[in-house]
C-alpha cells in the first residue's frame, strides 16, 4: 500500500533577514516528527530587513497574498511576524488555514495564565500591538507590553538579547502582574526556554504556538 504524502506547513518570515528564518527553523525543530507534517521556513525576499513600522507591515501584505495564492502544494500557512501582516487578505486568497503568530500566541497564553504580558522589540511597535489586542477584545486579560528597544536584527543575533529580555520580563511579572509572557517578535524564538527558566512563569513563543495550531488543523482535516 502506497504511503500517503506528508502534509506541508509553510512558515513565512515576512522580513528579508535570513538569520530570523534560521532561528525559526531551529525553534521549530522540536515539533517536527516523522509521521507529522513537513514544516518549511521561508524568507519573503521582498520584505524589509525588519518589520518595525506600520509602513513595513503594509509593504509585505500583497507579496504575502501572492505567495499564499500561488502555493497550491501547501496545506497550511503561518505568517511569522508579530504584527500579523496580511492575515485577513491571505485568508481570502486560499481555502487552506492561515495562522498569524500574534493571534495564535495570545490565544495560547490565555490557556496558561490570567494576565498576558508581551515583550516588544521597540516602543513604536507597542501602539500597533495594543490596537490589535483591542480588536481581539482581550484588553481585560492584557497586563501590558514593554519594549526591549532593540532592532529585529539585534534581537535575532545580539549576544545580550537574553539578558535584556529577562530584565523586561521581570518588569512585566513584578510590576504589571503578568503571569504568562508572549515574546512579541519571531526573532526572539531561540530565547524561549532560558527566558522561561529565568522568570519562573510560562513563556510563549508565538511561532511555535501558531505551528502547533497548524499541525492540529491539517491532522484533523486528514481524519
Amino acid at each position: 500500500m502506497a504511503s500517503r504524502p506528508r502534509h506541508r506547513i509553510l512558515v513565512v518570515n515576512p522580513n528579508s533577514n535570513e538569520a530570523v528564518t534560521k532561528g525559526l527553523a531551529a525553534a521549530l525543530a522540536p515539533v517536527q516528527f516523522a509521521d507529522g507534517p513537513e514544516i518549511e521556513c521561508r524568507t519573503l525576499a521582498e520584505g524589509p530587513y525588519g518589520i518595525e513600522t506600520q509602513e513595513h507591515v503594509e509593504s509585505v501584505t500583497l507579496p504575502l497574498r501572492r505567495l499564499v495564492a500561488g502555493s497550491n502544494d501547501i496545506d497550511a500557512f503561518v505568517i511569522a511576524c508579530y504584527s500579523d501582516p496580511g492575515l485577513a487578505v491571505c485568508r481570502e486568497a486560499t481555502a487552506r488555514p492561515v495562522f498569524g503568530i500574534n493571534e495564535a500566541g495570545v490565544l495560547t497564553a490565555l490557556a496558561r495564565g490570567e494576565q498576558v504580558g508581551v515583550i516588544a522589540i521597540g516602543q513604536r511597535s507597542i501602539r500597533r500591538h495594543v490596537r490589535y489586542m483591542r480588536q481581539l477584545g482581550l484588553m481585560d486579560r492584557f497586563a501590558g507590553e514593554r519594549p526591549l528597544n532593540m532592532s529585529v536584527a539585534e534581537v535575532a543575533s545580539g549576544e545580550k538579547t537574553l539578558d535584556r529580555m529577562i530584565e523586561i520580563g521581570e518588569e512585566l511579572r513584578d510590576n504589571d502582574a503578568a503571569d504568562v509572557i508572549v515574546m512579541g517578535c519571531a526573532g526572539m524564538a531561540r530565547h524561549r526556554q532560558p527566558l522561561e527558566a529565568a522568570l519562573g512563569i510560562p513563556v510563549i513563543d508565538p511561532t511555535q504556538a501558531a505551528v502547533a495550531m497548524a499541525i492540529g488543523a491539517v491532522q484533523f482535516a486528514a481524519t
